[in-house]
């Protein structure tokens, strides 16, 4: 018996990690609402209570929409970075499967920079969201702070994923010339 084609075998598996990935994201929601007492509810009222209202620290003329009760959607903000967290410790079991059946490098690059993220946005929340330092005077600032780190975390991961690339092709380079 013949062995299938490298990306016959490449795209099967490929479109595995996607059927995984998928069926894991809707069981993971579903699982968020099972266990989160009243969680629709909570986010549509996380969704309705944004305002204009409030400038962002240090530039008085530049509005953006933030919760009007911020420390009253601590659920929300719970359920989010749980759903996080879970969704980063996936991203390292299919990291780890990546490497058993020899994914491409750009596809554990990604992936890669996906748990960064996801492990990361976990930590923001849980710092600046559902924390002790979020129930105080500083909740406002919280908010802000949390966005502005959260496009930090995003630059991170794409630093991330372009660095193992970058390493991958030098040491693909380096190996290459060696050998011609």
């Amino acid at each position: 018996m013949t062995q299938p084609p490298k990306i016959t075998h490449l795209r099967i598996s490929e479109g595995l990690f996607s059927a995984l990935s998928a069926g894991f994201f809707l069981l993971l929601v579903g699982t968020l609402f099972v266990i989160t007492p009243n969680l629709f509810d909570k986010l549509q009222a996380f969704f309705t209570d944004f305002t204009l209202k409030e400038p962002i620290p240090h530039l008085a003329n530049v509005f953006v929409p933030v919760p009007e009760h911020l420390g009253q959607h601590t659920v929300v903000y719970t359920a989010a970075g749980q759903f996080s967290l879970v969704w980063g410790v996936f991203q390292v079991i299919i990291l780890t499967l990546r490497f058993v059946v020899g994914s491409p490098v750009s596809k554990k690059a990604e992936t890669a920079g996906n748990i960064i993220g996801w492990l990361g946005t976990a930590y923001l929340i849980d710092v600046l969201l559902t924390s002790a330092l979020f129930t105080g005077f500083n909740a406002l600032e919280n908010w802000f702070v949390f966005w502005a780190a959260l496009i930090m975390l995003i630059g991170v991961s794409l630093i991330v994923r372009a660095a193992i690339l970058a390493a991958h092709f030098w040491f693909f380079s380096q190996f290459s010339s060696k050998t011609s």
